[in-house]
Formats: structure tokens, C-alpha cells, sequence
């Protein structure tokens, strides 16, 4: 695996806010299909439609990990990126997400991410299974050097037995921050066969992980909100959504439709009746799928 680090410097610098922070997404090719309802597109409607977020785009870059979804990326967008991924025989569905590729895959997403914050730029890093309704900006922690998706927010930030969900996340450049994630790459000899993901909810309890001096928070579930808790999507409030405690991409792209159908119908409504409760259509095909 290879990538150029001259040409992404370009790439992010084009992206990039005032303050070098940069929003970042990695795209496969069964991301990418079918290529006019496709999980991508999507993403990128719901920054078209969402309240403050078309500006968004102009600092979203997309890291492609395949041909075909660099080519959709150009094709769609104009910051991408492309990793040479020629030497892995990656899977066409995420069906077969768990095949030791696949997962080596997610570790490269993370060195990746590593070499980001070691050239100074912060980043919201966002799966493309997320939709942005709003801006979530104002809705971050300050005082947070990493600050991540929880799939259950049991109620206190600061409380490291949430878990982690990879899919989501905002950090800042800072020694703690490029420690923290050199440590999670480090990690993953000692859990071999297991994803980013999975280990990041294992070492977060490291007696390491707080001598980095590292402030970690989980993100208010009321705001950046998903699938795996379904009745807390309040309409006037909620930020993003993420497709959670669901599998498979024709589940993702099916009930991720029905929630921009729900926010287009929000959107046309008086101000008061915005005040009113509004219920969300879905999710359907993802409804019974949990991991917990």
C-alpha cells in the first residue's frame, strides 16, 4: 500500500478551513454502487440539503481505496484522494467486510489518519453512512482533544465505558492526539484479527492512554445520533445520523433515503409546526440489527 504524501499535502491544503481542519471520508467501491443511489451519494446530498452544511463540502476530502471509487469520487467531487490498495484482493460487498483484507484496510485508514495530524491538520473523520443535517461544529467540545461517536451515550461525556464507534470522530492536532493514534496502530499486534475499531474499545482503558494526558469525549447521542438508538433523532436538534446496528449496503442506502425523505419533509414546514413532534419513518431494513 502506498500513497503520496506530496500529492495529499496538495489535496488538504485545497480542503482545508482557515484554522486546518478538514473534514475527511474513505470510499470503496460497494460504497460507490449503483452509481445514482449509491451510500456516496447519499453522503453527499445530505450536504446539499442539510441546514449549513452545503459549505461543508468545500472542505470534505474523500480517500478512495480502490479505482473504481476514485473514479466515482472525480467524477463526483473535487478533493480525492487515492490509495494504492493494488497489492490487496479487496472484497466487492460489505458482506465480506471481515476478511483479514478488509480489516487491514481499516489499519491503513488509520495510519493514514496518523500522517493528517502529524502534518498539522485537524479533522472530523466521517464514515460515508453518515448523513449531515446539520453543522456539527457547534455542537463539539471545546475542551476535547478526541471526541467520538458512541453507539449508546450513557449520559456523561467523560465516561470511557461508552462505546467507541470509529464512524464518527473530531481530533485535533496535538502531541497527544498523534501519540494516541500511534498507540492504536501500535495495538493492533497485540489483538490480532480484530478491527480499529474493536481495539480502540479495548485500549481506552490503557493505564497509557492517560499518562498521554489525552481529553477524550463521547458525542451527546441527541445530536450525533444513529440507528442503534432510534428515539433520540429529534428533529430540531439532531446533527448527524449514522447507520449503526445495521449491516449490509442495501439496508444502509435504503433506510439512509428515508431519513433525507423525512428531513426534506421537515424542512418544508412552518416554523411552528416544526415545534410539533415529528416522527421518522425508519429505520426499516436495519430496525432488528444490533450488535449489542
Amino acid at each position: 500500500v502506498t500513497t503520496d504524501d506530496s500529492n495529499l499535502d496538495i489535496v488538504l491544503k485545497r480542503a482545508s478551513m482557515k484554522d486546518k481542519t478538514i473534514i475527511i471520508t474513505t470510499l470503496n467501491q460497494a460504497w460507490t454502487e449503483p452509481h445514482s443511489n449509491s451510500l456516496f451519494d447519499i453522503f453527499l446530498e445530505s450536504f446539499r440539503i442539510g441546514e449549513g452544511t452545503r459549505k461543508l463540502l468545500n472542505h470534505l476530502v474523500v480517500v478512495s481505496l480502490d479505482p473504481k471509487a476514485h473514479a466515482q469520487c472525480k467524477y463526483k467531487h473535487p478533493h480525492c484522494f487515492a490509495i494504492n490498495t493494488s497489492s490487496f484482493d479487496l472484497p466487492s460487498s460489505e458482506e465480506n467486510a471481515l476478511t483479514p483484507n478488509y480489516i487491514e484496510l481499516m489499519w491503513i485508514r488509520i495510519h493514514l489518519l496518523t500522517s493528517i495530524l502529524e502534518m498539522g491538520y485537524n479533522f472530523v473523520f466521517s464514515g460515508a453512512d453518515v448523513v449531515w443535517l446539520r453543522n456539527p461544529f457547534p455542537h463539539f467540545y471545546p475542551d476535547a482533544d478526541f471526541q467520538i461517536l458512541s453507539d449508546r451515550f450513557i449520559g456523561s461525556s467523560r465516561n470511557l465505558k461508552n462505546s467507541a464507534n470509529a464512524g464518527f470522530k473530531y481530533v485535533k492536532s496535538n502531541k497527544r492526539t498523534i501519540e494516541l493514534y500511534k498507540f492504536w496502530y501500535e495495538s493492533k499486534k497485540n489483538h490480532p484479527g480484530l478491527n480499529d475499531q474493536d481495539v480502540l474499545n479495548k485500549i481506552k482503558f490503557d493505564p497509557y492512554i492517560k499518562n498521554i494526558g489525552i481529553t477524550i469525549r463521547f458525542l451527546d447521542t441527541a445530536y450525533f445520533s444513529g440507528f442503534c438508538e432510534v428515539s433520540k433523532k429529534d428533529f430540531n436538534t439532531v446533527c448527524t445520523i449514522i447507520s449503526n446496528c445495521c449491516f449490509g449496503v442495501e439496508a444502509k442506502v435504503h433506510d439512509l433515503r428515508l431519513v433525507l425523505l423525512d428531513w426534506r419533509k421537515f424542512m418544508e414546514l412552518l416554523p411552528r409546526q416544526k415545534l410539533l413532534q415529528q416522527s421518522w419513518s425508519g429505520p426499516h431494513k436495519c430496525r432488528y440489527i444490533y450488535f449489542f
